[in-house]
């Protein structure tokens, strides 16, 4: 049985290279995430990084790296079978999949996670909002600007965290009766602000004379991609979804000219925020199938 285990934040400077390296721009490929969240685990198989994670109640294996794969994949299913769980990879980019059917013809079937797809921004676009595809989201920063004409911005460090953590408190509350239950991401965003530093995380607070309205907060995915983990603001407040969403990538593209694409994540098949991140007409739509050994399991 592989020996996986949770990271901890001293694994850090041993994995980070490995997740940054990478040619995949999933946002589960990271050590941030898997250190966020829920009971992610990790080892070493045939000199590459493998994942190990457990979501609704069902445990899965990211597609691993493409180096050995075979042999990877033959221990994983191995794995499995002494743990008595049924072999299922997740993160399965569409080339991934014809990679694994090449590997293994008819032994695999496939299930795309729409839910789980990434949205991918060239970050210019975000920076200036051109264009009459973007012209309704200047708009609304326009208003805002108009309503709180002493706007600001400050980066988030340790002396406005507890603010942070006071308009996440407040806006969970304020989404308690929803769609979602927002248990696993409390838990996780709670670990990003007690780790923030030594996550390397950056962040982003907007503030109008009321106090602070909005909060953003990501890390480098890969060496040309940024995620952003997790995105707040007051819904009542006209514009600053957008707003904090510009100024968050201009800050990144000063500070990293090298970074090309925000990785928004995934939209969770929520209605609501499905269409709020179409509405910024992604780049890219990063599809993520799901992959299983037929005759063990349906998804």
């Amino acid at each position: 049985m592989i020996a996986f285990r949770r990271p901890t934040l001293a694994d850090r400077e041993q994995l980070q290279p490995i997740f940054l390296a990478a040619e995949y721009r999933g946002c589960e490929y990271s050590f941030t995430n898997i250190f966020l969240w829920g009971q992610q685990q990790f080892a070493i198989v045939e000199g590459e990084l493998v994942l190990f994670s457990h979501w609704d109640g069902r445990s899965m294996y990211v597609y691993p790296g493409k180096r050995n794969l075979q042999k990877i994949i033959d221990a994983l299913s191995a794995d499995a079978e002494e743990r008595g769980i049924p072999l299922r990879l997740y993160g399965l980019c569409a080339e991934c999949v014809q990679e694994l059917e090449r590997l293994y013809p008819g032994r695999f079937g496939f299930s795309p996670n729409r839910d789980g797809f990434d949205y991918l921004y060239d970050i210019d676009r975000l920076t200036g909002l051109k264009g009459k595809k973007l012209q309704q989201k200047r708009n609304h920063i326009n208003r805002f600007i108009e309503n709180h004409p002493d706007w600001y911005t400050r980066p988030i460090t340790k002396e406005n965290l507890d603010e942070c953590r006071a308009l996440a408190a407040d806006w969970y509350r304020l989404h308690a009766d929803g769609e979602k239950d927002w248990t696993l991401e409390k838990v996780a965003i709670s670990r990003a602000f007690d780790a923030f530093e030594d996550l390397g995380l950056e962040g982003l607070a907007l503030y109008t004379e009321d106090g602070m309205v909005a909060m953003t907060m990501g890390n480098r995915l890969r060496t040309d991609t940024f995620d952003v983990n997790f995105e707040k603001s007051y819904a009542d407040i006209h514009g600053a979804y957008p707003l904090i969403n510009r100024e968050f990538a201009r800050l990144i593209h000063e500070k990293y000219p090298e970074i090309r694409y925000l990785n928004r994540e995934e939209d969770m098949g929520l209605p609501g925020l499905r269409k709020s991140k179409l509405s910024y007409h992604p780049d890219e739509l990063l599809e993520k199938y799901r992959g299983y050994l037929r005759l063990e399991v349906t998804l």
